[in-house]
């Protein structure tokens, strides 16, 4: 039976419609697409500016926590332009698909690989219907998750007894466990410390993440947890502030810490002291740590407690109260040296507001000392001091007299001025690290190890009370050192834990720190 032709229009005005329609057609779709492109390229260059503010000269740096939130935003809003344009254009989506392929890099060879093969339908050659053979083969890997499973552990302890004499029956002691009679295994214990203090989960959510699990435990029962893992932890904590105290060079900063206040229906206002090392940049052989102190107050009795018998430097902002540290301690057996990022950000705020040439320029004479401190950072502290001389030593100096020329210019109300003044009042701890290659120019590793104290902060609001905080800065105190160490803090906790109620003795505490843990642990994979 023969096909029936389509019939065709036979006027003229139909054919042209049809063509009106095409081209409408066309233009919207061209339309859709240049706006698809403009938003993709609008989005783009709103992320470099990000980046720039990020990465960019200090001077032009945003709050660290309003970049994440704004990076976050853009980058979701352009991968969903992305999906959008690539649905419109295949070809243009294979060419980034081939992109993303070549620039994603391994995933880490220690996760556990799960072969899937996909055959043909039919294996039989399409043309003579003969068996094929394989001879060769395309292979991909993405990253999967299976979601975290609980699990019971069921330990049975088989008794023993004699036939013969029917007198002994032998039984395998009872591990030792952080909570007697309680349900957690010692790795339940470390994932609800790090899941709190290192990933920022108060404990009421994680109840509502085991509820959802099947796992009714309440806030309070895992605050009990918490509360025996601070209590088994607290000599390893004292015993890595004894550690970092006995550093030649330490940074100290402080942060606030709301507690309630029970008997007054409110919170008090406490505060987290962190005491940090980290001789990386000069090549020092000890290990970079962090630990946190709770005191109900930010007075200098709380500083001097901190640093009770500490010898060696400082690092620091102004605060009155390490400089009564400083004053109170024999002879000169603390030094100060602040911290000039401190300062870069009190020009950087007069800066903001636009029209701040003085602001300006400081904050570029003080650029160029950073910039020189790159080159030599991870050199040997003699090296450092070397080219600090050399270089960053004439640049101080037209700073002081800079400064100096500045103040007596400006109007002695204006907030200028007090910087100014504030730099100069400060300029002998300013500029101790020209002749001393340990010293950093800022205080930015205590800096960042307060950032998790105040995340946690915001997620739980306040301490329930005093013990609470103390609690609270033991854990953080290892997690932190943990992080420095890149170490994973679960793990490190499920076997310390587990060492410690199993009376691991005093006198190898320092087997038990996150470094020497690394350490022995890398030992025995590569034995293994």
């Amino acid at each position: 039976m023969s096909e029936t032709a389509p019939q065709l229009p036979t006027d003229v005005a139909a054919p042209q419609a049809l063509l009106a329609a095409a081209r409408a057609e066309r233009d919207a779709a061209i339309a859709a697409r240049d706006h698809v492109l403009s938003q993709y390229d609008r989005l783009r260059h709103l992320l470099r500016q990000l980046q720039r503010a990020h990465f960019g000269r200090s001077s032009e740096k945003l709050d660290p926590c309003q970049l994440h939130l704004s990076f976050k935003d853009i980058e979701q809003a352009i991968a969903a332009t992305e999906a959008d344009h690539e649905k419109r254009d295949p070809v243009g989506a294979r060419a980034r698909a081939d992109k993303r392929r070549a620039n994603r890099g391994a995933l880490p060879a220690h996760l556990p690989r799960v072969h899937v093969t996909i055959e043909p339908e039919d294996t039989n050659c399409p043309c003579c219907r003969a068996p094929m053979h394989v001879i060769g083969e395309e292979t991909s890997q993405r990253l999967d998750v299976i979601p975290a499973q609980f699990r019971v552990m069921v330990t049975h302890r088989p008794k023993y007894a004699c036939r013969a004499c029917e007198q002994t029956v032998v039984q395998a002691p009872a591990p030792e466990r952080l909570i007697k009679g309680g349900l957690p295994t010692e790795a339940m214990v470390a994932y609800v410390l790090v899941a709190k203090y290192a990933w920022h989960l108060p404990l009421y959510r994680q109840a509502q993440m085991l509820l959802a699990q099947g796992l009714d435990i309440k806030r309070a029962i895992l605050a009990f947890w918490v509360g025996y893992a601070a209590a088994e932890l607290k000599p390893l904590y004292v015993r890595l502030r004894e550690l970092i105290l006995a550093s030649g060079k330490i940074a100290v900063d402080e942060t606030i810490a709301p507690v309630l206040d029970p008997g007054r229906g409110r919170t008090k206002q406490g505060y987290f002291w962190a005491i940090a090392r980290d001789d990386r940049p000069w090549g020092g052989t000890d290990p970079p740590a962090i630990a946190y102190r709770y005191a109900p107050g930010r007075g200098a009795v709380h500083a001097l407690k901190l640093l009770d018998h500490y010898c060696g430097i400082v690092q620091c902002d102004g605060y009155a109260a390490y400089k009564t540290i400083a004053a109170a301690a024999p002879g000169e057996a603390i030094t100060l040296a602040f911290c000039w990022a401190h300062l870069r950000r009190k020009f950087f705020d007069i800066a903001k507001g636009g029209n701040a040439p003085i602001a300006s320029e400081a904050l570029e004479r003080i650029a160029a000392l950073y910039a020189i401190e790159k080159t030599i950072r991870g050199m040997s502290a003699d090296e450092r001091r070397r080219v600090r001389q050399d270089k960053s030593k004439p640049l101080v100096a037209a700073l002081k007299t800079w400064l100096e020329h500045q103040l007596a210019r400006v109007s002695a109300k204006a907030p200028i001025a007090d910087e100014i003044r504030y730099g100069l009042n400060h300029w002998d701890g300013l500029t101790r690290f020209l002749d001393d290659g340990r010293i950093e120019l800022d205080t930015n590793i205590v800096e960042r190890g307060i950032r998790p104290i105040v995340l946690n902060r915001k997620n739980a609001l306040f301490a329930g009370h005093d013990q609470g905080a103390e609690n609270w800065a033991c854990i953080a105190s290892l997690i932190e050192t943990c992080k420095l160490s890149s170490i994973d803090p679960q793990t490190y906790f499920a076997d310390v834990l587990t060492k410690l109620v199993n009376l691991w003795p005093a006198s190898r505490l320092d087997e038990l720190m996150p470094w020497a843990w690394a350490a022995e642990h890398s030992n025995n994979k590569l034995a293994a």
